[in-house]
């Protein structure tokens, strides 16, 4: 086959030549964006601040189960940066701002000074509590229905908690008269923790008294302190709960209540608690109104509406208590 030849012949193949690389660039620029937007899709990144305390595993285990029931897949949709005091309060500020500097997407708190460090350290990551006390009274929101700044989640454990267990301690031990405080300083939650069993002691004329120590390791010290002014019970402040306080509690003879379901699984007479599964699903589900777009701000605290009550009977015929019938009839389990 010839060549055409001619100057209209090679006018045509210049037009065709240039129409051919018209065609392959805007097809090239047409699919560039699409390419680039799926290698540079950022996937969301939640920093996870947390006090070290009983309950932490649990805590992690049924957050993330919520969030895969909404979708996410870890690694795919979504990643997580870890941060815990690993039972040194005095680091949650270092963490925070660790957290801040990576710039993650939204913090998820556990646990009152969590809460308020990473308040500390941003005013505008979004802040989302799993679990904290009276957050209003702790500055953490200015109410629980507009919480007004970056920070919304779950008043999970509220110092009413602690102030009902004052009448469950009754229930259970009827010739009860004097309860211990046992609470931890530098939690902000302390205050209204120790102002709620108070106001309660005073109500049904048992007398209170407060023990406030720096942290766990000063627990030992506290409970040979009780000896002085022996107490009926000691209700412990959930950011101490521990191993350890529910042995000195029994080492010492004392029945030890708190506001954790794992402190009776570790040997501690009762727990009164917030149903944790639900709080923590509830939890998850704040954060994906967030990641959605929601602000802070508009998102009300909400607050859990089922409680339940553990008893570790092994630990009761340890102290030589008999609990009545009827209140362990009140139990959600009892630990055998």
């Amino acid at each position: 086959m010839r060549r055409p030849t001619g100057i209209g012949c090679d006018q045509l193949l210049v037009d065709g030549v240039r129409r051919r690389a018209v065609i392959a660039f805007v097809g090239g620029v047409a699919l560039w964006p699409l390419s680039g937007i799926a290698q540079t899709a950022k996937i969301p990144t939640i920093g996870v601040l947390v006090v070290k305390a009983p309950g932490l595993e649990q805590f992690w285990r049924l957050f993330r189960d919520g969030l895969r029931e909404l979708g996410y897949v870890e690694g795919q949709s979504i990643k997580f940066e870890f941060r815990s005091d690993e039972g040194q309060v005095n680091r949650l500020p270092e963490l925070a701002a660790d957290l801040v500097r990576l710039k993650v997407d939204l913090i998820v708190t556990w646990f009152t000074p969590a809460a308020r460090a990473a308040k500390q350290a941003t005013r505008e990551i979004p802040i989302v509590m799993a679990l904290a006390g009276n957050p209003v009274e702790t500055g953490l929101v200015e109410s629980v229905a507009r919480p007004g700044g970056n920070v919304t989640g779950m008043a999970g454990v509220g110092a009413e908690l602690a102030g009902k267990s004052v009448d469950l301690i009754r229930d259970m031990i009827p010739s009860a008269h004097r309860v211990a405080a046992l609470a931890n300083a530098p939690d902000p939650f302390a205050k209204p923790f120790v102002e709620s069993i108070r106001q309660s002691s005073d109500a049904v004329g048992i007398t209170m008294d407060p023990i406030m120590v720096q942290s766990a390791g000063e627990l030992d010290a506290a409970f040979t302190s009780m000896q002085n002014e022996r107490p009926d019970a000691v209700i412990v402040q959930p950011s101490l709960t521990s191993k350890r306080a529910a042995q000195l509690a029994l080492n010492n003879r004392i029945p030890a209540v708190s506001l954790l379901r794992d402190f009776a699984d570790e040997g501690g007479l009762m727990s009164y608690f917030s149903a944790e599964a639900d709080m923590y699903r509830r939890a998850a589900a704040l954060v994906d109104k967030v990641l959605k777009g929601a602000r802070p701000a508009d998102l009300p605290v909400e607050q859990p509406t089922h409680f339940e009550i553990v008893i570790n009977l092994n630990t009761a015929k340890s102290l030589g208590l008999v609990i009545p019938p009827l209140f362990l009839a009140r139990a959600d389990e009892v630990i055998e």
